[in-house]
């Protein structure tokens, strides 16, 4: 990594570019998603500890007008909001269960990013966050991203599958080659914050004052 990065992790994936677009389904045993590099997580996203049950898998793939994310996560107990429409953007769903994307494809702007968060039962929202401004999270920007999940109770696992509209973060067109800062995010298992899980794929070095809104980490 470059000294002069602003930046603290090094992790790496790769998104191939498909051919292929499709509404998501949630089915994750689609050929593009065989094809895809795949990148596991299961430990907390501050102290690293492991939780074994938790495990979490990612993938993506690009095509022309959007960028796919996949998730496959091991589950015990799901903590969902019960009885809401998934239809409509839940406020505070980081209280529940859910995966999320933190996607920035302007790495020069370290403060200014994406987030994408979808619970096992399909409620989602979307943020637009830039850490210069209060608040540093617009919850009425809309991306118009498409998005399912599945659960398989006999397994204890749920997938869900993310398509997010490129244009939606301002990106006109992707390029082999091109370099976004990306994490990956999870909220697993029910009780208090002190009893749920939060897991992360790039890991927190920030222990003494825990948050996931650290781009500098990605």
């Amino acid at each position: 990594m470059d000294a002069s990065s602003p930046y603290t992790s090094n992790f790496q994936t790769v998104a191939r570019f498909s051919p292929e677009d499709f509404a998501p389904d949630g089915d994750l045993a689609k050929q593009v998603w065989k094809k895809a590099k795949w990148v596991k997580f299961g430990s907390d996203a501050f102290s690293q500890k492991p939780f074994p049950g938790s495990e979490t898998a990612v993938a993506s793939f690009w095509t022309a007008a959007y960028v796919f994310f996949a998730f496959r996560c091991n589950y015990a107990t799901l903590n969902i909001y019960e009885g809401e429409d998934p239809a409509k953007e839940r406020w505070e769903l980081w209280n529940r269960d859910v995966v999320e994307v933190f996607a920035n494809p302007e790495p020069q702007r370290v403060n200014h990013y994406y987030e994408f968060e979808v619970a096992p039962n399909n409620q989602w929202i979307d943020l637009e966050i830039d850490l210069d401004k209060t608040p540093f999270n617009d919850a009425k920007w809309d991306s118009g991203f498409d998005h399912a999940t599945r659960v398989d109770a006999p397994k204890h696992l749920w997938t869900c599958e993310m398509r997010i509209p490129l244009r939606s973060m301002n990106v006109q067109r992707l390029e082999p080659g091109t370099e976004w800062r990306v994490n990956f995010f999870r909220a697993d298992g029910p009780g208090s914050d002190a009893q749920r899980r939060f897991l992360s794929w790039s890991p927190s070095e920030a222990k003494n004052t825990p948050s996931m809104f650290l781009p500098a980490l990605e």
